[in-house]
């Protein structure tokens, strides 16, 4: 029996001593007399009563500290606990560590929801949340900017009155070009469904992709004035500095017996400089302007047969694989396939060794690996970068018009080293064509 129990039934118990005594008294002797009997009733009362009050106040003070325990913690005050022992010394330690565990729980939550009001405020994106009645509960500084209305103007309000109903209406992924009260331009707007204590609501999301695009694209500027100024400058300062010595040689009064020679030698190198310029800004146009892919079926062994048959400088070893079909534009294809291979060769030379081709299956993929024995990848990030080039007299467009062909074709391309050996592995791949197509 548990310890309150037993504590209960004994009080209860020497409650009924004094009677019970007198009754054991009065077997014992005999019926006493009147004045004794109301004696003995009067002394039964009183132990009574007193035994009683004492019974009470074990029993109700334990429970009026569970009282106030309970109380507190019903009023969310987890800093009270109770002193263990006592009749009802388990519960109140269950109690203590139920408050210990609330009190935890709380900070934790405090916590998580002080890191995401820090996130929230930090992110870009605008985000808004409503109630099951549409009407806003959450909103962050960004969304804040977009509405450009105090945070007080906007709680309460309702989707329809902020102006956002027609966004939570429509897919819950698009992007679209907007006008805001705090701003506008072309953003990706994302909504979804939320439930919070057994009610609904909604998640709305508002991305402001225009700055982002425009960021990239100052970028994109930056580096390809960086290259073109770097190209057309290396050809014009030896065109300058050439046609400064000829002129200054024509401003002679007796011209030197060998004039005929500097000025042939001295047109040679502005002819050359200039076919050198035109060269780069055809390779240019040529990688600006590639036509969108036409695509139909492609059988990639017959197409990768054929284009490793065009390379002659060094043997070039196809690993067959399965059938595979693409739906992708062959010329664009094979131009790449011709860039990769090249590419593989020119690491090779003036040496020996043997370029490997093959293809597998990638899950929905066609992989496409090109491997050569070179000396492997040169340490740098822009391989991939329009223009950048590492070997003497290349263009850099090579593998810039590769990934700008895969990616046209819903693909990807890569270079890295080879697990074994020495060399480098360039990886392209391309979707499967389906039977739909």
């Amino acid at each position: 029996m548990p310890r309150f129990e037993q504590r209960v039934l004994l009080g209860s118990l020497l409650c009924a001593l004094p009677g019970v005594m007198v009754l054991v008294l009065m077997a014992l002797f005999g019926t006493p007399g009147t004045l004794q009997i109301w004696g003995l009733v009067v002394l039964v009362v009183i132990g009574t009563a007193l035994l009683a009050r004492w019974q009470f106040r074990r029993i109700m003070f334990p429970l009026y500290t569970l009282a106030g325990l309970l109380e507190a913690l019903r009023e969310g005050d987890y800093s009270l606990r109770g002193v263990q022992g006592g009749a009802l010394g388990d519960v109140v330690y269950d109690i203590n560590a139920l408050a210990d565990r609330l009190q935890k729980e709380r900070l934790e939550f405090e916590e998580s929801s002080h890191l995401l009001g820090k996130t929230l405020a930090a992110l870009d994106s605008a985000v808004f949340v409503f109630d099951d009645a549409s009407r806003l509960r959450l909103l962050n500084p960004a969304g804040q900017r977009l509405l450009d209305a105090a945070r007080s103007q906007l709680f309460g309000r309702s989707a329809e009155e902020l102006g956002l109903a027609t966004l939570l209406q429509g897919p819950s992924s698009v992007l679209l070009t907007h006008a805001f009260p705090g701003q506008q331009g072309r953003f990706d707007v994302r909504h979804a469904a939320l439930r919070s204590n057994g009610r609904g609501g909604t998640l709305l999301v508002i991305n402001d992709v225009g700055r982002v695009l425009r960021e990239e694209e100052r970028q994109a500027w930056q580096r390809l004035l960086r290259v073109l100024g770097h190209e057309v400058n290396n050809s014009l300062a030896p065109i300058q500095s050439m046609a400064g010595t000829l002129a200054s040689l024509m401003a002679r009064d007796a011209l030197p017996a060998d004039w005929r020679e500097d000025f042939r030698g001295g047109l040679d190198v502005i002819a050359h400089r200039a076919a050198a310029l035109t060269r780069f800004l055809s390779s240019y146009s040529k990688l600006a302007r590639l036509p969108p892919p036409q695509r139909r079926d492609v059988e990639l062994a017959g197409l990768i047969e054929k284009t490793a048959r065009l390379e002659q400088r060094l043997p070039v070893r196809i690993e067959s694989g399965e059938d595979l079909h693409v739906h992708a534009d062959t010329d664009q294809l094979e131009q790449a396939l011709i860039n990769l291979l090249r590419n593989a060769v020119e690491a090779m030379l003036p040496g020996a060794g043997t370029v490997t081709i093959r293809w597998t299956r990638d899950g929905e993929h066609a992989v496409i690996d090109v491997e050569d024995e070179g000396v492997g990848l040169p340490p740098s990030d822009n391989l991939f970068v329009p223009f950048f080039t590492t070997k003497p007299g290349g263009s850099g467009i090579g593998l810039a018009l590769v990934r700008q062909i895969a990616e046209a074709h819903d693909g990807g391309v890569m270079l890295v080293a080879r697990e074994t050996g020495i060399g480098a592995r360039a990886r392209l791949w391309l979707p499967l064509a389906s039977e739909a197509h």
